[in-house]
């Protein structure tokens, strides 16, 4: 496969999340509405009571970014978009014509990927915006995020966002069930994560649960704020986000490799 094809197949698995109406629609909601929620009843509270901290601001910035990367929000996009991109052949039933037209199926696999990203991070990065426009417009007297602390904000909300979406990519591709997928990510990243992190007990073995790694290069005060941060190294987080990666991957593609078409 040459890079002309690639792009094409890119370009097409791309165009079929996009007219998705129903997850683009629900992955803007769930990005963006929060945040506007957030910053309209802070500025209301502020505005009606003085000795309330303006909606703005560094701390406001942290919340945001905690919103979109490392609580709720931000992962159930990525969680719905990529499962709708792992899935999305065989649920429409142009599968098997894909395959017989001689393409290779881990090259229709992993085209799969980068379509998702490029949704995900499209809807991330609008979301990304406003939070930003809240920090600066609301601030008042209040400080303000440093260009450097913008830049890593970002990049977390990239991190978080897209090692969940090619996970789920591959985890879809793996039970092609989107309903399934779905409930199963959803449960994994709300309740069991955060189960397993706060059972002591268990000591480095909760190293291996994604989010904890993934929460590991957050910019200082958006951390888990549930109290369940595991610290570990950075060596250490960035094994386990690979190791995630490559074990979802690698079953996604042996599943499209092997599926009946």
């Amino acid at each position: 496969m040459n890079a002309t094809v690639a792009t094409q197949m890119f370009g097409a698995d791309f165009l079929k999340l996009r007219k998705k109406r129903s997850t683009l629609i629900w992955a803007l909601v769930l990005a963006i509405l929060p945040i506007v929620i957030f910053f309209t009843v802070n500025a209301i509270e502020h505005a009606s009571n003085s000795s309330h901290e303006a909606a703005g601001g560094i701390n406001s910035f942290h919340d945001g970014v905690r919103l979109l990367g490392g609580l709720f929000f931000g992962p159930l996009v990525a969680i719905l978009i990529g499962v709708e991109a792992g899935t999305t052949d065989s649920s429409d039933g142009v599968f098997r014509d894909l395959v017989v037209t001689g393409r290779s199926r881990l090259a229709l696999f992993a085209t799969r990927v980068p379509a998702a990203l490029a949704l995900c991070w499209s809807v991330i990065i609008a979301a990304y915006a406003l939070i930003l426009l809240g920090t600066f417009v609301f601030a008042s007297n209040l400080p303000t995020p440093s260009g450097s602390l913008i830049v890593e904000g970002l990049g977390f909300v990239l991190l978080a966002t897209g090692v969940l979406c090619t996970v789920a990519v591959g985890f879809a591709s793996l039970i092609d069930s989107k309903p399934g997928a779905i409930i199963a990510l959803i449960a994994w990243q709300v309740i069991a994560s955060p189960l397993i992190s706060s059972i002591s007990s268990l000591g480095s073995g909760r190293n291996f649960v994604l989010t904890q790694a993934i929460a590991h290069f957050g910019p200082a005060g958006t951390k888990d704020a549930r109290g369940t941060e595991v610290v570990m190294s950075g060596g250490t987080a960035l094994i386990v986000i690979l190791i995630w990666l490559a074990v979802f991957l690698g079953l996604g593609a042996w599943r499209t490799r092997t599926m009946d078409a």
